[in-house]
């Protein structure tokens, strides 16, 4: 557990960059500090590991106040990722993910070994472990530098805009990967970004900070959409927060239709599905013939925003829905998908 008790941060010049802070990160959970530039949320991060220390208030991890244990110990404990991953240029994949093992007093083979397996753990074939950063995809560095973070084992990981640096689609698969990871480690986590919608996606808890190192506000995403605490907090979260609070409502009821599915695009009078092989969805055929891109598509089971944006971006108005291993399950249509949302509103 982490605790802010009455934070703040003067720095010399008479800046505060964090007003009396008071705020609880529960263990095991992902916390996300947000906001606009300047306003005191990686100020925040940082005293966490000392690498800012508050001019008053106390900071602690695991009960502990943070100024008590000295720097080095204290950071051992805690694992850290930044953006644009900040890897060491001159040594391999295999070797920046074994630096704190290393440190720590590991034995090479040991630390190398432990640092083959956080790169499966993250998803990076072992191939890439011979590589340098530089020959790696934006991606594939952050994901680097999250293996690294995790490669003691810390209780408590601090990440400071560690995917703002890459293009949409790689930034989503990032947050995906981070969501799996933290079903399997069950870390203490503390996200900083600007982006709302990231952290509403991964946040089990959300803080909101306004300028002046201020906390507006600290809730659950569904909480924070559904009820800002004030103007700011509205402003901030956006005039489309209650497409974002689909993100939270149960699908229970959006049934599945069925579609003709094809696996080559043939003319015939109506929507059509291509499919692989292995039942992958490829893209529609329209009545004419004309052969036309897909829309996203809805992982049966989850929140049924996915099942709305499958329906209104797909060519045909047919949503389509996939198992878990992205073969094709059915079709939902935008009305249908309403019908279940305006349900939920009414009970």
């Amino acid at each position: 557990m982490i605790e802010f008790r009455d934070v703040t941060k003067r720095f010399d010049d008479g800046t505060i960059a964090v007003n009396g802070l008071s705020l609880v990160v529960e263990a095991g959970t992902i916390t996300v500090f947000v906001g606009p530039s300047g306003c005191g949320k990686t100020t925040s991060l940082r005293m966490v590991n000392r690498m800012i220390d508050p001019t008053s208030g106390t900071v602690l991890v695991d009960g502990r106040d943070v100024l008590s244990v000295d720097p080095p110990t204290l950071r051992r404990g805690i694992g850290y990722v930044i953006q644009q991953a900040g890897l060491f240029p001159h040594r391999t994949v295999l070797d920046n993910v074994a630096t704190v093992p290393l440190l720590s007093g590991w034995s090479k083979a040991k630390a190398r070994s432990r640092a083959a397996e956080l790169l499966e753990l993250v998803g990076l074939p072992a191939e890439l472990g011979k590589r340098y950063p530089v020959q790696l995809s934006g991606g594939q560095q952050q994901r680097v530098g999250v293996a690294r973070a995790l490669a003691a084992d810390p209780p408590v990981l601090l990440m400071d805009e560690p995917f703002s640096a890459v293009d949409p689609v790689v930034r989503e698969g990032l947050q995906d990967e981070l969501l799996r990871l933290q079903a399997e480690l069950d870390k203490t986590i503390v996200f900083v970004t600007h982006d709302i919608d990231e952290a509403v996606r991964i946040g089990e808890k959300v803080a909101v900070f306004r300028e002046g190192g201020i906390l507006a506000q600290y809730a659950p995403p569904a909480e924070l959409l559904a009820s800002p605490a004030d103007d700011f907090v509205a402003s901030f979260v956006g005039k489309d927060r209650g497409y974002r609070s689909l993100s939270f409502v149960d699908p229970s009821g959006v049934e599945i239709g069925t579609v003709k599915t094809v696996s080559e695009p043939a003319a015939a009078g109506e929507w059509q599905l291509v499919v692989d092989a292995d039942g992958h969805p490829q893209g529609w055929v329209a009545p004419d013939g004309t052969v036309l891109p897909g829309g996203s598509l809805y992982v049966v089971g989850t929140p049924i925003r996915g099942a709305l944006d499958a329906a209104l971006s797909s060519p045909s108005g047919l949503g389509v829905a996939v198992d878990e291993h992205g073969r094709y399950a059915g079709v939902v249509t935008a009305r249908q998908v309403l019908d279940v949302i305006e349900s939920h509103r009414r009970g």
